[in-house]
This record gives C-alpha cells, structure tokens and sequence, in this order.
C-alpha cells in the first residue's frame, strides 16, 4: 500500500489523469460526424485578411476557428503565420520561418510530444474545432493515418513516463541544497523538502539510476516497509526505504543524519 503525506492520493490521481487523457486522444481524433474536412489549399485561404472566408489554424490535423482570438492569429499579429495551415512543428520549436512552420513531428521527443498534447489541449478548451485538414494525420476518408496513430503512441507513453516520474519523486522527494564559498555544501530533508509534502522528514541519500551520468540527492523514509512492498503488513526490517539497491550514503555523513554538510 503507497503510504504517508498523501502519496496515495496522488499517484491515483496521476493513473487516473493518464486514463482520462488516453480516453480523451481517442475522443480527439477518432471518427466523428460532421466533420468538416479541408485540404491544405482550401485551408489556406482561412487567414483571417480582407475577403477571406475565416481565421483557422490547424494542428496535429484537428482545423480551429480562431476569430475570437484574432488579435493573435491576424495578418501582421505575431502568430499569424499558424493561420490557415497545420504547423505542429513550431508550436515546439519556436521556429516561425516558413521552414519552421509545418507540420513534419517525425523526430520530436515524448516530452515534446507531450508539449503538442497541451496545446491541443487549450484549442480543444478555448476554440471551437470545425473539421480536420487531410494530409500527414488525416486521410481523405477522414480517419487517422499511421503517423497520427504514432502521435498517439507517443504521447501515452509519455504520459505513462510522466506517471512513473511522480511516483518515484513520491517515494524519493528530492533534497533541500545550498553552497556558499565560506561554507561549503549542505543537503539536507525536511518534510517538504522536493516540494513533496509528507509526515515524514527522510535522510539524504544518493540515487543512482540507469543512464544517469551522476546520482542525485533524494531523501529516504527511514522507518516502516519499504515503498514497494504489498501488502505492507508483511514482516519488514522497519528500515523504509534505506535498503533500496540504487541508493547510496554519502561519504562522511552519519547514516541517520537528516543534514549532510560537506565544507570545502
């Protein structure tokens, strides 16, 4: 049983958002009636200037109407280069040249993945979607293509990443830290030490994980089970999570000790 500061509580609201979110994926770009669909040259037209017909904006394939925010999206507005196109790409990169403003996400990594999967979220919450633009994510029949259904991939698995990050940082909350040139380093846990707050204060330790060049400084519950035992009223050694394999104590700091200081 996840135990102590509402460590529960969190991680079951961690796996219900990622359920939630892959539900809603599903929702985003699954068939849907009444879907207009647009082809990239008709899409085009939508920028928003004199005699145009709207001010659309795609992205991964779903077209917006973005007349209510058109102080963003205009001819001559700092955005308007989204306008009446599909240009996933920058809303990561930041690259607004016409090199930068298409679609191709072939090479962006989960945690930029993740980045479109936020901004899809604002345009689902603040604009109306009205149609899908066919292409590199939307076929002419309107349905998915292999790269939307990557894109999807890919966002769930970083979500599931970001899961596992929370419920790690649950059990090992990152250390409080200082330097100062008269006095050296100090690492110390308290109970809201990483931002993570509990009733337990924890010890420093340092965490070693595969494909890290350096460990990191984590406090370290020091009585009860460990985190990962289930159920939790086996018999236990009441040393939390201190036998942990990837853990280490620092050199020249007492094992129980809730402050390491290292003066230079």
């Amino acid at each position: 049983m996840l135990r102590l500061g509402g460590r529960g509580l969190l991680l079951g609201l961690a796996v219900a958002a990622a359920a939630v979110m892959a539900a809603r994926l599903m929702g985003w770009w699954g068939p849907r009636a009444g879907f207009r669909l647009f082809i990239p040259e008709e899409l085009s037209r939508y920028r928003g200037g004199p005699g145009d017909p709207g001010l659309y904006l795609a992205l991964l394939g779903r077209v917006y109407d973005v007349s209510s925010g058109r102080r963003h999206y205009e001819p001559g507005s700092h955005y308007s280069g989204f306008a009446g196109r599909d240009a996933s790409r920058a809303f990561v990169t930041g690259d607004y040249s016409e090199a930068g403003l298409v679609d191709d996400i072939s090479d962006l990594s989960s945690s930029e993945m993740l980045t479109l999967q936020h901004w899809l979220s604002f345009y689902e919450k603040n604009y109306v979607c009205v149609g899908r633009v066919t292409g590199r994510f939307y076929g002419e029949d309107g349905l998915p293509t292999p790269a939307l259904t990557q894109v999807e991939a890919t966002i769930t698995r970083g979500l599931e990443a970001n899961k596992l990050e929370l419920q790690e940082k649950q059990t090992f909350p990152p250390c409080n830290a200082e330097w100062s040139a008269a006095r050296g380093s100090r690492l110390w846990c308290s109970q809201k030490s990483g931002g993570v707050s509990r009733d337990w204060i924890g010890v420093p330790r340092k965490l070693y994980k595969p494909g890290a060049k350096e460990p990191r400084c984590v406090c370290v519950r020091t009585t009860g089970p460990p985190s990962d035992q289930m159920p939790d009223n086996l018999p236990h050694r009441n040393r939390g999570d201190l036998d942990h394999p990837n853990l280490a104590e620092y050199t020249g700091c007492p094992p129980l000790a809730i402050t390491c200081s290292f003066p230079l």
